[in-house]
Order: structure tokens, then C-alpha cells, then sequence
């Protein structure tokens, strides 16, 4: 038997102590556009917990289909599988700014699992990125409905336009007749929670800010069709709920959170631009996730 079912514990309510007014102000100091970091943390100790109940986080790794440029690309002079898309850099430094804006007790490491791997029912928060050319099985999926139907939470990122839209919606937005795919209000909690959001910023990867200016990807970056440049420009945050209206999964697309934790050493420019918003909305998912 698994030793911890997420449905048979209150969803780590010791987590409600853990965001204090303080984290509100450090954020707010943030946000004025001071301490970005001048170099990624590679080699900085972040101080994260070693507790056993120490929260972590946990990156899906699935299989895509295609080839060069679609299951895979090359870029710094390495082959990426889709799943590990700023991997690992961009989980370093959320750690590193969580332990810096919150007193959560946080596992220094982020890892990896599988969607059939039974110590995903472990952990109340798990991550996806770049889902594009995804092809989940259907033990795979059957492992995600019970994650979820568990009391689990999925934040999926990185993805843009239709036909990365309709991956998730084949792969995930349709694991139950039951369960709905709807946006999330600007009403939302998960915009309020802790730092108040009108909408989920879009975040561009840096090297197509550097090349294009735009907030957005380009189109030929991502998997056709896309509808070209009125397929990506804008920013939609979208919802998984079950039949309690439960919010399970949150869908950030057209967007790219994670680029802003991992490149924010990268740039004065981006940092303040993008990453500040960046951190804003993931600790809002965060906290909710953790919290409900």
C-alpha cells in the first residue's frame, strides 16, 4: 500500500502557516525591480530544507512523437527532449527565490517522475512543460486520473498555439467525460492568492525576445499550424475541473513561466520585464495548489 494517499491526508494544510505577510513584502520588493541575480544558481546554496515533508518539485517526464525539432530540438550545444525544457536550471532558481520569498521548507533538489511512478501519489504538486507533441499512454493516463482524482494539482506550461492546444486537450483535457477544460476567471484565487494578478503574463523565451522584441514566441517555433502570430500573441489561462469544481489542473498557453525562472540572471531587462510576473504567478499557483 502507498504511504501517503493525497485523497487521506488535509492537502498539507501545514502549508497555510507557511506564506506569511512577510512573503508579501519581499515579493513587493521584487517587483520594484531590485535583486534580480546577476548569474543563475548554479553552485548557490539556496538553503533549502532536507525535511522529509519538506515540499518538491516534481517534473513529468512523458515521450513525444516526431523527430528533430519536434519530439527533440538542439540548442547550447545539447539534444532536449521536450519534458526537460529548462530543466533543470529554471526549477534551481524557483527554489532559490521561494526560499528567498516565503518560509516554505522546500526540498533542495527538483526531480523526476513518471506518470505511472506510484511516488507521484507523494507529492501534492507535480509539473509539465513543453507538451506540444505529446503522447501520453493510456496507462499513463489512467496514472494522471488517479493523481488527480487523489486530490493531486498539474501545472502544464509552455505550450502555444492550436495544435499545441488541441496535444493537451487529447492527452489531458479529456481523462474524464465528467471533467471539464474552462479559462480561469480573473476572479480566480489563483490570481489573488497572494499576489494580485488581473491576468497571467505572457513570458517569452528569452532567445526569441532577444531576436524579435515581442512577448510572444514565433509561430514557426512551435507546431503547426498554429494560426501564425494571432495564434500565440495572446495569453490564455486555462482550467481543469471535476465535477465538484474542483480546479486540478491549471493550462498556462501561449505563455512560457518557466523561461522567466530560468533566464532571469540572464538579463536586467528580463528579469524586470518578465520575471518578476513570472515568480507573481507561480507562487499564486503554488500556494493554491498547496492550499486546496
Amino acid at each position: 500500500m502507498l504511504c501517503l494517499l493525497l485523497n487521506k491526508v488535509p492537502q498539507r494544510r501545514w502549508l497555510l502557516s507557511v506564506v506569511s505577510l512577510t512573503t508579501i513584502v519581499l515579493l513587493l520588493a521584487v517587483a520594484a525591480g531590485t535583486n534580480y541575480l546577476a548569474a543563475d544558481t548554479d553552485g548557490i546554496d539556496a538553503g533549502s530544507s532536507h525535511d522529509s515533508d519538506a515540499f518538491t518539485f516534481v517534473r513529468v517526464q512523458y515521450d513525444s512523437t516526431g523527430g528533430y525539432n519536434e519530439s527533440w530540438y538542439r540548442y547550447e550545444g545539447r539534444d532536449w527532449q521536450r519534458w526537460e525544457t529548462d530543466y533543470p536550471r529554471a526549477e534551481k532558481n524557483l527554489i532559490y527565490r521561494l526560499n528567498e520569498l516565503t518560509s516554505m521548507k522546500i526540498s533542495p533538489e527538483p526531480i523526476v517522475l513518471r506518470l505511472t511512478d506510484d511516488r507521484l501519489l507523494d507529492h501534492p504538486f507535480i509539473f509539465m512543460s513543453d507538451i506540444g507533441w505529446q503522447q501520453l499512454s493510456q496507462q499513463e493516463r489512467a496514472g494522471l486520473e488517479r493523481y488527480l482524482r487523489s486530490g493531486g494539482f498539474l501545472w502544464v506550461d509552455d505550450f502555444w498555439g492550436q495544435a499545441e492546444w488541441g496535444s493537451f486537450m487529447q492527452n489531458i483535457g479529456t481523462l474524464r467525460s465528467d471533467w471539464t477544460v474552462r479559462p480561469i476567471s480573473s476572479e480566480h484565487p489563483v490570481l489573488t492568492i497572494v499576489y494580485p494578478l488581473k491576468q497571467c503574463p505572457q513570458i517569452p523565451a528569452r532567445v526569441f525576445y532577444q531576436q524579435t522584441g515581442m512577448p510572444w514566441d514565433p509561430p514557426f517555433a512551435h507546431r503547426n499550424p498554429t494560426g501564425g502570430v494571432s495564434g500565440v500573441n495572446r495569453v490564455r489561462l486555462m482550467g481543469l475541473f471535476d465535477k465538484q469544481d474542483r480546479l486540478m489542473v491549471v493550462a498556462t498557453h501561449n505563455t512560457d513561466i518557466a523561461d522567466g525562472w530560468e533566464r532571469e540572471g540572464e538579463s536586467k531587462e528580463f528579469f524586470e520585464r518578465f520575471s518578476i510576473d513570472s515568480y507573481a504567478i507561480t507562487i499564486n499557483i503554488l500556494v493554491y495548489a498547496l492550499t486546496h
